[in-house]
């Protein structure tokens, strides 16, 4: 441990919000980090939700290895040969018509270029977003997510129209319990035919809201939000940052829920680590997005040594065959969560997909009023035991652990992830109760 290099991350970087530790990190492989002082932690968030196929794959690490001999960086104009590859090979994952992709850094990028691309082709500027959503940090990315951070900046991007998340367990317009009838988009939907100037664009989603609590819309819901697109002449955008490549037991939530989207944005899942993201849409879309003047020259599109990083992710996917396996130990995670759900009153809700899973803390059942004190107490001393997660804290919606270990997640992983969850609410619990 070198304490002059914790001062320096201390007093010299910008704190820029989020979970933060003490400690600083020295390297990470699969499913675990090492800190400066040593101790091996269990990564249940993969990274930044990024670590797909697990940090430093040995598939990974190749393909940087392989782009520092050949090409890092281009010019914008220039497209490289790993460009070309990745674009093919993300086509034949795409379901039709989708084949089109722009390749950037981010998933605020990736959602800035598919908004732009929705205005440009509708001749719109409306743009609808769920409750709770989280679709980046920049100007029209910004203005489209509700889950948290939005006070303060100023003026959003004109446009934004919020309407209320399918949330059963939590309903947001005090509908339904438990299972959601579809209200909130009914209201939603008038609430935005009520105020539109008339200019409507698109609607964008997470097909699971996961900042705003890993909230799994009910069935048919987005058959539903497609319909109510088409009916106002407006283009459906899906935001799978965390739900592609996998994660949810499928190539994307597109295909597992049986509707494709005019344009999708991917970003996390796809880089494996680096950042990378990319904005597909369709040969019709496209054209008429370029007739109208589309532009998205970043000092960084069409990277090599990015491209080449994803097109490893993809593969590696494919001959480890991590999409099944996805689906496999993201059942046997949830049954251990459920052990402990029956174990623990303050665990009120267990939800998700495949391995992006959702743990809502209550004081107590039938209120459901959140439990923020034991999620705070819990998030802390699960790291001090050994194991990292990510606490979701909306004030008005609740406390909610999102887990999402790397595909690669062994059984032995999760026992240990569970017992270090099970020892730390019930230590959490003790805590809380002396006040």
């Amino acid at each position: 441990m070198d304490q002059e290099l914790r001062r320096a991350a201390k007093d010299l970087l910008i704190r820029y919000g989020g979970d933060s530790f003490p400690n600083l990190f020295h390297a990470a492989q699969g499913a675990v980090v090492v800190d400066d002082e040593g101790r091996e932690i269990l990564d249940f968030t993969s990274g930044q939700m990024c670590a797909t196929v697990g940090h430093n794959h040995p598939a990974i690490v190749r393909a940087i290895k392989e782009s520092c001999d050949t090409a890092i960086h281009m010019f914008s104009g220039m497209i490289p040969e790993t460009v070309a590859k990745l674009a093919r090979k993300l086509g034949e994952w795409l379901p039709p018509p989708l084949k089109r992709s722009l390749f950037v850094n981010t998933g605020s990028e990736a959602n800035e270029a598919a908004l732009r691309i929705a205005k440009l082709a509708t001749g719109g500027y409306e743009v609808i977003a769920l409750g709770g959503s989280w679709h980046g940090t920049t100007g029209a990315s910004a203005a489209a997510s509700y889950a948290s951070d939005r006070r303060g900046y100023g003026p959003k991007v004109p446009g934004g129209h919020v309407i209320p998340e399918p949330n059963a367990y939590r309903c947001p317009v005090e509908h339904c319990r438990d299972k959601c009838d579809m209200t909130c988009l009914r209201i939603g939907l008038s609430m935005f035919d009520m105020a539109t100037d008339g200019a409507p664009a698109a609607a964008i989603a997470e097909p699971v809201i996961s900042a705003g609590g890993v909230i799994v819309p009910p069935d048919g819901y987005f058959q539903e939000l497609r319909k109510a697109c088409d009916a106002r002449g407006m283009l459906l955008i899906f935001d799978e940052a965390q739900t592609a490549f996998g994660r949810i037991g499928d190539r994307f939530a597109a295909t597992k829920l049986g509707v494709i989207p005019d344009v999708m944005s991917v970003s996390k899942t796809l880089g494996g680590g680096v950042p990378l993201a990319a904005t597909i849409t369709s040969d019709a879309i496209e054209e008429k997005a370029h007739k109208a003047g589309f532009t998205y020259y970043t000092s960084h599109v069409s990277d090599p040594l990015p491209a080449a990083v994803g097109l490893a992710v993809l593969e590696t996917i494919e001959r480890e065959d991590l999409i099944p396996r996805a689906v496999e130990m993201g059942a046997y995670l949830r049954t251990g969560l459920e052990t402990l759900q029956q174990r623990y009153e303050a665990i009120g809700d267990v939800r998700g997909e495949g391995l992006l899973l959702g743990v809502e803390l209550v004081q107590d059942r039938e209120t459901r009023t959140p439990h923020h004190a034991l999620g705070a107490v819990t998030t802390a001393r699960c790291f001090e035991l050994g194991l990292s997660m990510n606490i979701r804290r909306r004030p008005e919606r609740g406390s909610v652990w999102r887990i999402a270990p790397p595909l690669t997640v062994t059984a032995g992983e999760i026992d240990r992830a569970v017992d270090i969850l099970d020892r730390a609410l019930k230590d959490g619990l003790d805590t809380v109760a002396r006040g």
